[in-house]
């Protein structure tokens, strides 16, 4: 049921998928000028390593001993086989999902979070700004930053923020101080009335607004950009692995929730590079709320990763940089756009994209949850609800697909989601189509 890695099989390199893709994504471009960013352009709020991972070329880039140190209070994570899962749903698929709540933070985001504390912190920055939806990126940077002796300020999505307390207790446990975005204290967040329930893009372009502004702060993402899903391709990497010692050849179908799309890279990147390989052919699938639909019902466009208009254009499916999602309890999951290589690979037909609703999702989180014993963190159950679909379809057809699932974090401060659902109080909201034209209207035209 359960497939281990001893330490000594923990990744060394994280993998760059960009050195195998057949057609190179478009660059991102300076909001100025519209011509291709540069180093210097980024300088302002990433340290050089980082500048370094985001325009490599290089297939595999080493993770640094300090870094791979920190990785070993949780890496490597298990693999399990949801057996229990498998015979509720009397399906003849094998169902394998890789857990990341075993990470301090209880997510994935420690991945990437740990090696950009780390190289802030030879650089001499003593304090790291940034977002986080339903916290579970500002906690993992929380903690980071508690490691490597330097402070993190957190600004979180107002509707998050006034929701989920516990996660706002955790930031602060690890020593992080926590604002309800928008705020009072930026030019981008005074742009927009006070209880506005705020958006991902809101608070980026509050936590980007502080760090360009003093020389000795700079701003982590959790999602988006190249070098953070640089950093959770351990997780695929890891998972190629435990699939041979479970003695299988390959996947089927490998699932993952889309939100920035940084846990969905970090499970399917490795998997695209056995499939370009010609080792491997599984369907790469991203699954999204329906609720915030930028991949199934987003334009693939250079839009802006804030709402403020300050950072890069970037070439991704995107909602328009001032479309504001209703309050789901998905947090992750909020964003108006998706990470330019996840959009590359899925405009090239490499990864597939489905939208679901969250009671479906919360329905199939209680299923794992009293079957499998883990309670999934809301935007991990959007993976589960589509992996429950394809099993019930091989439980009709008898196919025996393999099916691998990225359970990306545990939903235990996130209690409040389940009650809601419980107690018959969510509602699943679907994008219209005139406010989909609207948000659209605001995307600039290149």
């Amino acid at each position: 049921m359960k497939y281990l890695l001893d330490d000594s099989e923990m990744p060394t390199h994280w993998y760059n998928v960009v050195a195998d893709l057949p057609t190179p994504p478009p660059p991102p471009l300076h909001p100025g000028t519209h011509q291709p960013v540069g180093p210097d352009d980024l300088s302002g709020l990433f340290p050089p390593e980082l500048i370094a991972q985001e325009v490599t070329a290089e297939r595999f880039v080493e993770i640094p001993r300090a870094v791979r140190e920190v990785y070993r209070l949780w890496r490597p994570s298990p693999l399990f086989r949801a057996r229990r899962l498998e015979a509720k749903l009397a399906t003849p698929a094998r169902i394998y999902y890789k857990y990341e709540g075993v990470s301090p933070a209880g997510s994935h985001k420690t991945n990437t979070s740990v090696p950009q504390a780390y190289y802030n912190s030879i650089n001499g920055i003593t304090r790291l700004t940034t977002e986080t939806g339903a916290g579970q990126w500002g906690t993992a940077l929380a903690f980071a930053c508690s490691l490597f002796g330097m402070h993190c300020d957190v600004w979180q999505v107002g509707a998050s923020f006034d929701s989920k307390p516990a996660r706002r207790t955790l930031m602060e446990t690890f020593g992080a101080t926590v604002f309800r975005s928008p705020t009072r204290d930026t030019e981008s967040g005074r742009a927009f009335p006070e209880g506005h329930p705020g958006s991902l893009g809101i608070a980026i372009s509050e936590a980007v607004e502080v760090a360009a502004q003093q020389d000795d702060v700079k701003y982590a993402l959790g999602s988006v950009l190249n070098h953070v899903l640089l950093h959770q391709t351990v997780i695929g990497e890891e998972a190629l692995l435990q699939l041979a010692k479970a003695g299988e050849s390959g996947a089927d179908l490998v699932i993952g929730c889309a939100g920035g799309g940084s846990n969905l890279a970090g499970l399917t990147f490795p998997f695209v590079r056995e499939k370009l390989a010609g080792k491997q052919n599984p369907r790469l699938i991203a699954v999204e709320p329906a609720a915030c639909p930028t991949l199934t019902r987003g334009e693939y466009r250079y839009d802006f990763g804030d709402t403020a208009g300050l950072t890069p254009l970037m070439k991704m499916y995107t909602l328009g940089h001032d479309f504001v999602p209703s309050a789901i309890h998905a947090g992750g999951l909020r964003y108006h756009g998706m990470a330019p290589l996840v959009s590359h690979l899925v405009h090239e037909g490499h990864i597939a994209a489905v939208a679901l609703h969250q009671n479906e999702c919360f329905a199939a989180a209680i299923e794992f949850a009293r079957t499998e014993g883990i309670v999934p963190a809301p935007e991990s159950s959007h993976a589960i609800a589509l992996a429950r679909q394809e099993a019930l379809a091989c439980a009709e057809s008898g196919e025996d697909k393999v099916i691998v699932v990225g359970l990306s974090g545990h939903g235990m401060l996130e209690l409040g989601a389940y009650e809601s659902y419980l107690a018959g109080g969510l509602a699943d909201e679907a994008l219209s189509e005139e406010a989909l034209t609207a948000a659209l209207a605001g995307v600039p035209q290149l």
